[in-house]
């Protein structure tokens, strides 16, 4: 067992050349397991792609892209390296936006994408004299496998609890002294709402120092709200279903940027309407390359989501890269009067606002044939309760800032706390009810 700061020393700490060069040496045993897939093969031949002859990580950019509708135009087998009867587990997307993608793992996939899991979470503190309550959903959803599987390796004690059931998850930290949690950010502010309502403190009534937060993108304002109710620090964690799961990529203790593991991923950041490759440091989107999937690697993947690259080194010493916090999904964008809008601009401008609860949801409607943008927000209980002045303030003063921010005036209605839906999954924020969102 590790006691060190690193989990794996000997790849945490490869030089930028050296993992390069550890890229390109897998990236032409995967191009050659991808010979046994009737998918890549058909693939290869209409691209004029010979895998025998790539030279260099720039030769990979003679292949076309991928994305979840390449994933969903057949039977899922058919991008198998290996025989059926070696797979071991399927996990599939939550198909929120569309039909659920299907990736299939062997022994050798799972071991190591915990192995993944369980460098990142080392990387952030946690040890095996840690409690750790997995409040994610299992089955399916990567998520809460991933981080279990994880923890176990560590040797910390694992409690599954799995999500729901606020008030048994809050007796769960109290009585086995819960120190490290896996929690949708979402679910982590309605949860302290339920503190409130039992007249506990988590700072006080709980041993809580780390949280894991991921599974939607989030604004660092939540971040930075949730570590100051719970006193604790909440570390940033992004992976996709496609990739394996929660470990693509994953805060170290500087919370500046994460890491991406490029000993298992091959990194592309390109312009999503042009495809072609942005300059180091300027936003685009996504794509990854598997290095390390043994039953069904994935080439050029787009993620569609959006985030950059941080250049400079990293103050803890690994040479990974790092990119941002992700601003959104090019598929999560929405535009009302002409105007690119994504859900993260209006969560980064209410949390900042005193008086905003813990919740909120966008609401775009057709009035008199022209896009509305409507906003709800859940305020703050002692502000509910108090003058209509401040109500009015507070309302002005909210679709000012949105209006900075997003160059649009939105209808702003304040609501009662706890009157918006609070689901226990990923966050619905936004409810497109225009005409011809609905077809009409």
């Amino acid at each position: 067992m590790p006691e060190g700061e690193f989990w794996n020393p000997e790849v945490e700490l490869l030089s930028g050349e050296e993992i390069r060069s550890l890229q390109l040496r897998r990236l032409r045993a995967v191009l050659e397991r991808c010979g046994n897939s009737p998918f890549y093969r058909e693939w290869f031949r209409e691209a004029g792609f010979d895998p025998a002859r790539v030279s260099s990580l720039d030769d990979l950019r003679a292949l076309p892209f991928m994305d979840k509708e390449t994933l969903r135009g057949g039977d899922p087998r058919r991008f198998l390296t290996v025989p059926l009867e070696e797979v071991v587990r399927l996990h599939s997307s939550s198909g929120t936006t569309g039909q659920a993608t299907v990736v299939f793992h062997t022994a050798r996939d799972i071991d190591a994408w915990t192995e993944l899991v369980a460098r990142c979470m080392y990387m952030t503190g946690v040890r095996r004299s840690d409690v750790f309550q997995n409040m994610m959903g299992y089955g399916l959803f990567t998520g809460g496998l991933g981080f279990h599987y994880a923890a176990e390796r560590i040797g910390a004690l694992v409690i599954p609890a799995g999500s729901g059931n606020s008030k048994r998850q809050i007796q769960l930290m109290r009585d086995f002294g819960t120190t490290v949690i896996h929690v949708i950010p979402s679910y982590a502010l309605y949860l302290l709402d339920v503190f409130r309502e039992l007249g506990l403190d988590p700072r006080r009534d709980t041993s809580l120092r780390i949280a894991f937060i991921g599974a939607e993108p989030h604004t660092e304002s939540l971040r930075r709200r949730l570590e100051e109710a719970y006193g604790i620090k909440a570390y940033n964690s992004y992976g996709l279903s496609e990739m394996s799961g929660p470990g693509v990529a994953f805060e170290c203790p500087f919370q500046e940027g994460m890491h991406v593991w490029e000993d298992s991923f091959i990194l592309e950041v390109i312009d999503p309407e042009t495809l072609e490759p942005v300059p180091e440091g300027e936003e685009g989107e996504l794509v990854f390359t598997t290095l390390h999937r043994e039953g069904m690697p994935l080439l050029r993947y787009r993620t569609h989501d959006l985030a950059r690259v941080f250049p400079e080194p990293c103050r803890c010493g690994r040479a990974h890269r790092r990119i941002s916090r992700i601003k959104g999904r090019t598929d999560d964008m929405f535009i009302v009067k002409g105007v690119n809008v994504f859900p993260m601009q209006v969560e980064r401008v209410l949390l900042g606002i005193l008086g905003v609860g813990s919740n909120y949801r966008i609401v775009l409607e057709t009035v008199d044939n022209r896009d509305e943008m409507r906003v709800q927000v859940e305020v703050s209980g002692d502000l509910w309760h108090g003058e209509v002045k401040e109500l009015s303030q507070l309302r002005r003063r909210i679709a000012q800032e949105l209006r900075n921010e997003i160059l649009v005036t939105p209808v702003v209605e304040l609501v009662e706390p706890g009157s918006l839906p609070a689901g226990e999954g990923k966050a619905v924020r936004v409810v497109d009810m225009r005409d011809h969102a609905r077809g009409e």
